[in-house]
């Protein structure tokens, strides 16, 4: 599976894992959770080459809004084995504190545009802020597409300026880029998430660390 430059993405030439995630995903937040489950086995660091996707797009306006009446084809029945899955990954990867099983009403475009924005021109701060993300949203129930919280995330972040939020959400430029990086990721072959690639291999889902050392490692 081939992957954007890393130019786009702020990869360095370091060991790096590709992962598509959107973080209104739990299955994106435990996943990661097992990735990091697994870097701590790991003697060499593994980077993270991220790259969003947008799991709302079909309920996605023409002015970027949700509409939460659009048909998704998803039912209740659905939606509790999400939970019950969600339940059974928590007491697996270790991640009790989960405060949300679902986040249907959480629209996370705002803050997949401030992480893009944060990963090409503060990217030694990128990380701290994704997972800083994750955590106000599934940790902490908060609204990530809120700029306010967005801007209170930014502030904790150490070499980060919380006016990055404001500059991100303003610039219509960057909201078509990141709108580029849905599509093409589709165009990658990428239909759910998260999804771990490396050299042209990829799992799907919030897979444990040893399936993710079998990627990455072959073993």
């Amino acid at each position: 599976m081939a992957t954007d430059s890393d130019a786009a993405t702020g990869a360095d030439e370091s060991e790096a894992i590709t992962v598509y995630s959107d973080y209104v995903c739990p299955f994106c937040f435990l996943g990661r959770r097992s990735l990091a489950n697994y870097q701590e086995t790991r003697e060499e660091p593994l980077d993270i080459d991220w790259h969003p996707f947008d799991l709302r797009a079909g309920q996605r306006g023409p002015d970027g809004e949700i509409d939460h009446d659009a048909d998704t084809g998803k039912d209740e029945e659905y939606y509790e084995q999400a939970r019950e899955n969600v339940r059974r990954l928590q007491e697996e990867y270790g991640a009790d504190e989960m405060e949300l099983e679902l986040a249907t009403d959480v629209d996370s475009l705002p803050a997949q545009i401030v992480s893009v924005r944060v990963r090409e021109t503060a990217p030694d701060a990128w990380l701290a802020f994704d997972e800083a993300v994750f955590d106000a949203l599934w940790l902490a129930g908060r609204d990530i597409g809120d700029r306010d919280v967005l801007a209170d995330i930014a502030s904790e972040i150490d070499g980060l300026d919380p006016a990055v939020v404001d500059e991100a959400l303003g610039d219509d430029d960057l909201r078509g880029r990141v709108t580029d990086m849905f599509d093409a990721a589709r165009r990658q072959g990428v239909t759910g998430v998260p999804t771990f690639a490396y050299e042209g291999h990829a799992a799907r889902g919030a897979v444990p660390p040893e399936q993710l050392e079998r990627l990455v490692e072959g073993v």
